[in-house]
């Protein structure tokens, strides 16, 4: 089956998912307000930037999860869901993905958002698999920890290829839509690759390559 990939945040979502986790602990008082708001803008700057170290982000957004029994990270992904997300889909996202469906293709998510917010936008989206940082669980409880590599940059290569060994698929045919200059890596390595409402640098390496550059939020660009 051909591969159709896709990036999540500022891709098939027009917003990001992690700052917005972010914003709504902030919102709903679970975390130190001020700190909280301030580290989490600054990450979100340095992920635009290029220059975000996935590992010290990780441990920051991951800590909250600690506090909250499996109950309560369930209902308060649910409300997330409801009050960030889902103001967040767009028409047209859902539609590319029916294109690419009715085709035949397999849909594949590949996120530098952890799994525990993400996994459940992935069955939203009604997407085949998806790659995500996956953070580390014992006895029903987060440790703050990551397991394995994330797929952030070239950790997302990385993590595909792992992906591609265990199941057999083939990169042949492959698309891979994204906005981020962050995703450069994936996107040097799919036989499609298509700028989505692409940030500057994207943009302009999209340009120069002659790459594809849509939009999914009613703009022409």
């Amino acid at each position: 089956m051909t591969l159709a990939i896709f990036d999540l945040d500022g891709t098939l979502l027009s917003g990001d998912s992690d700052y917005n986790w972010g914003q709504f602990l902030v919102e709903k008082g679970l975390v130190d307000t001020k700190l909280y708001k301030e580290a989490n803008d600054r990450f979100f700057e340095q992920y635009q930037a290029g220059a975000l170290d996935i590992y010290e982000y990780l441990a920051f957004s991951l800590k909250p999860l600690t506090q909250f029994s499996k109950a309560e990270r369930d209902a308060l992904h649910q409300e997330f869901m409801d009050v960030k997300v889902r103001p967040m889909m767009q028409e047209e996202a859902s539609k590319l993905l029916k294109f690419h469906k009715d085709q035949g293709h397999f849909l594949l998510l590949i996120t530098a958002t952890n799994q525990f917010v993400t996994g459940p936008i992935a069955d939203s989206l009604g997407m085949d698999h998806i790659i995500a940082p996956v953070p580390e669980v014992i006895d029903d409880q987060y440790t703050g920890n990551v397991v394995g590599i994330p797929s952030f940059q070239e950790g997302k290569v990385t993590r595909l290829n792992d992906w591609l060994k265990e199941t057999g698929h083939s990169m042949e045919g492959s698309y891979f839509y994204s906005d981020s200059r962050n995703d450069l890596p994936l996107l040097e390595l799919v036989e499609h690759p298509i700028a989505v409402d692409a940030d500057p640098t994207l943009t302009e390496i999209a340009k120069e390559r002659g790459w594809p550059h849509i939009s999914l939020r009613g703009n022409s660009l």
